[in-house]
């Protein structure tokens, strides 16, 4: 216990004077939101990959959908790895911080409004973020529940205040910069705990090989050894979840932001490695130890306590100091994606949509900036603590619909945005509304609101993850559709908004060579 208690009051110490070292770096709002655009390589795609993977898929996801594909789940990781990670930072990289330092946007709602020349965009892009950005951080907590009431036995309440208490604090403080800054001392942590634990669980059953052996005996209906083999016993559900918690990325506000703070397009290229690379050991680990949760506990203890339960059972024959480590983990993965989305959020709601109604001065939306980030926090705790305690359906549908939501609407938009001059207001118009309106409909049904008829359509909705990877892909096909339908609601200036990727630089020649 003693461990325990050291390990975690030095991780929160050094959040803390993080903050208050990276005060002097957000004294303004540039400074606070984006970081003064001059973060490198390291911190940005430390903070990318921390914003990403948090308690969520440690706890919830590994042990959810380690359960169903068993070993297959490591395609899960990868493909959040290569799609999620490698391919955003490769494509939207640096038209996302060419684009949006021409156009002078800080948020992704600010692109939105200043790409298509239009307020009423700006203000319903940071509308759907802050309705669908509550409910996904106060999800975050969840994980941390069982983990908390394993190692100390206290109370969940207890731990979400502590850890509510200690984010506000240091994002308050230190902005963006500090949220990076600690997201790098994380993710060092998530590399090294995820290692030693995925060892040390795998010990436990003789090492990797005997795991495997083991697993190859595990009963997986008509496919024998199915839970070891190459794409699992429901490869088309697999594929779905891969592209969901890959390709949602593309579209999330928390996520693309990450590039508008980077120092420059070097930086960009040097992150993209670091970033995949991070991405494979954390996401690929996470979900290889999942693959696993068949040996250590039982279809009746599933169905009992829920798929939230495999992982802390997995990890509860560990030693105090690896339990530590794990603690240390969890804790770093929640916290830096909640800073992500506190922030993204408080600065979505200051800069976006209370200022569209009413300009303030820069004093005045550093102040409002920090108190909603307070705000935010306090919400997302008290819907944590509520769902935990009552069970409360509703929340829970509505933590599983965000993902789908933000990025149904915002990935076609956002992508387009960036590369086809063509693009138009009514074709973003029609992406916000197809995505937020579809993954409402999702949330209806789940709750047995509405009962859907047919072949195709019920398909779709048989859940959050069918529904949402759906969105993502028509919206991509909606966009261009209606935009060449709807020509005269493009923007008069998109030409010289695009001109800023055409900038001709004199640059040093170390040799010059003829012709010949």
């Amino acid at each position: 216990m003693a461990i325990k208690i050291v390990l975690l009051l030095v991780f929160f110490a050094v959040f803390v004077c993080v903050g208050i070292i990276c005060r002097k770096q957000s004294r303004d709002v540039n400074g606070f939101v984006l970081g003064g655009r001059t973060v490198g390589p390291w911190l940005t795609a430390f903070a990318y990959g921390t914003s990403y993977f948090s308690a969520v898929i440690f706890v919830g996801y590994a042990g959810q959908f380690g359960w169903s594909f068993g070993l297959a789940s490591t395609w899960i990781g990868l493909g959040n790895a290569f799609i999620g990670s490698l391919l955003p930072w490769a494509i939207l990289g640096r038209r996302t911080r060419i684009m949006t330092q021409h156009l002078n946007s800080r948020t992704m709602p600010d692109f939105f409004g200043q790409r298509y020349g239009s307020r009423g965009l700006k203000i319903a892009a940071s509308a759907i973020t802050f309705i669908f950005l509550i409910p996904y951080t106060a999800s975050l907590f969840n994980g941390l529940s069982r983990l908390f009431r394993m190692a100390f036995n206290i109370d969940y309440a207890v731990c979400v205040i502590v850890m509510a208490v200690l984010t506000a604090v240091y994002v308050i403080v230190g902005g963006y910069m500090a949220t990076a800054v600690n997201d790098f001392i994380q993710g060092i942590v998530m590399l090294v705990g995820i290692v030693a634990v995925i060892a040390a669980v795998l010990s436990q059953h003789g090492g990797f090989m005997q795991s495997v052996i083991e697993m190859s005996k595990v009963e997986s209906g008509e496919l024998q050894g199915g839970y070891v083999s190459f794409f699992g016993p429901k490869p088309f559900y697999l594929l779905v979840v891969v592209l969901l918690t890959s390709l949602g990325t593309w579209g999330l506000p928390q996520m693309v932001g990450k590039f508008y703070a980077i120092k420059n397009e070097e930086s960009i290229k040097i992150g993209t490695m670091i970033s995949t690379f991070f991405a494979i050991i954390v996401a690929g680990g996470c979900y290889f130890l999942g693959g696993f949760g068949r040996l250590f506990t039982t279809q009746e203890a599933v169905s009992a306590e829920g798929f939230d339960s495999i992982v802390p059972t997995m990890l509860s024959g560990l030693s105090d100091v690896l339990i530590g480590v794990v603690l240390i983990l969890v804790l770093s993965a929640s916290m830096s994606t909640l800073s992500s989305l506190v922030l993204t959020s408080s600065s979505t709601l200051t800069l976006d949509f209370l200022g569209s109604f009413k300009k303030s001065t820069e004093k005045r939306n550093m102040l409002i900036m920090r108190i909603f980030v307070a705000v935010f926090i306090i919400i997302s705790a008290v819907i944590a603590i509520v769902q935990a305690t009552s069970r409360v359906t509703f929340i829970a549908q509505l933590m599983g619909i965000s993902w789908g939501a933000l990025s149904g609407a915002f990935l076609a938009p956002f992508l387009y945005g960036l590369y086809w001059k063509k693009t138009s207001r009514a074709g973003v118009v029609a992406s916000f509304v197809f995505g937020t309106l579809v993954m409402l409909i999702q949330l209806c049904i789940s709750l047995g609101w509405i009962h859907v008829g047919g072949t195709f359509l019920p398909f779709i909705f048989t859940n959050s993850l069918y529904s949402g990877v759906f969105c993502m892909l028509a919206s991509l096909v909606i966009v261009p559709v209606v935009s060449l339908l709807s020509q005269k609601t493009c923007p008069s200036n998109t030409d010289s908004m695009f001109a800023c990727y055409d900038k001709t630089v004199q640059v040093p020649a170390k040799e010059v060579l003829s012709e010949n």
